[in-house]
């Protein structure tokens, strides 16, 4: 059984004042270690970012240039200090099919210029890599578990997932979307739309339909699509600005959960199948 701060707190009360010795009866300086060990912080950010083979080597360096412009810009700082506490945590991690996820950045706190300098060169010196499938799921439920432990306490918690395809590999995205959300934490999504429908690469027309309908959920969720290459800081730094500064984007995308989604959230599967029979 695991005891909540609050109940351990009463217990060190209760087991004083009776004049108790033993395990409850810890001194007050390690309650207050616990409660040091868990930092509050405005946000937690999970940043997801797709690196399938589906996108090519120049879209990855934009989009990863995207990032690191977004996260060391004054528009980002500014949303930062205007938080409560006037910090955030953020993790970046790359994603593609089921069992592909590897975190190159781990938990970090940003609260000014010099620490999102070195979480932005973290990112900088990583080697760009590619991989196989398109698995928005597995990279949702990977993301999902990043916020146990860390030692950080979100006032809001916030997934961040970008991608140019729709799920084909690993669980339906919408089961992993609800559990996702029945934990509190919110999905926005950065659907990158640059390439024209092909069947060979397995593209559809309306990415942002399906992300807002399939993918994307909790309050405020939103999508902020990808529609040229010039496009990629100025929408990467829109989006993590709203996500800190808890806003959304004007006029409101509908969130996942508002009614039937206007497309197959079993789009991709349906693909992979008509095409590679498994």
């Amino acid at each position: 059984m695991r005891l909540g701060l609050g109940l351990i707190a009463a217990l060190f009360g209760v087991a004083a004042a009776a004049g108790l010795s033993g395990g409850l009866a810890a001194p007050p300086a390690s309650l207050k270690r616990v409660q040091a060990d868990v930092a509050t912080v405005d946000v937690q950010l999970v940043l997801a970012v797709d690196i399938s083979y589906s996108m090519d080597l120049e879209e990855l360096a934009l989009q990863r240039e995207g990032y690191i412009a977004a996260l060391t810009s004054r528009e980002f700082m500014q949303a930062i200090r205007q938080g409560m506490n006037g910090r955030v945590a953020v993790l970046y991690f790359e994603w593609a099919g089921v069992e592909i996820q590897r975190i190159v950045v781990p938990w970090r706190v940003i609260d000014g210029p010099e620490s999102a300098d070195a979480f932005a060169s973290e990112i900088a010196r990583a080697p760009l890599r590619r991989g196989s499938r398109t698995s928005i799921s597995g990279a949702l439920a990977f993301a999902m578990r990043l916020f146990e432990g860390g030692g950080y306490r979100g006032l809001r918690r916030v997934i961040d997932i970008s991608g140019d395809g729709v799920n084909n590999n690993g669980p339906p995205v919408t089961l992993v979307r609800d559990e996702v959300l029945a934990k509190g934490i919110t999905i926005n999504g950065l659907p990158i739309m640059l390439k024209r429908p092909n069947f060979g690469t397995m593209d559809i027309e309306n990415l942002d339909v399906y992300y807002e309908d399939c993918v994307i959920g909790g309050p405020g969720a939103f999508v902020v699509p990808i529609r040229t290459r010039e496009q990629f800081k100025s929408a990467i730094r829109t989006k993590l600005v709203l996500e800190i500064a808890g806003r959304t984007p004007r006029p409101r995308l509908r969130p996942a959960s508002a009614s039937s989604p206007r497309m197959s959230c079993t789009i991709g599967e349906q693909m992979w199948q008509q095409r590679w029979g498994n």
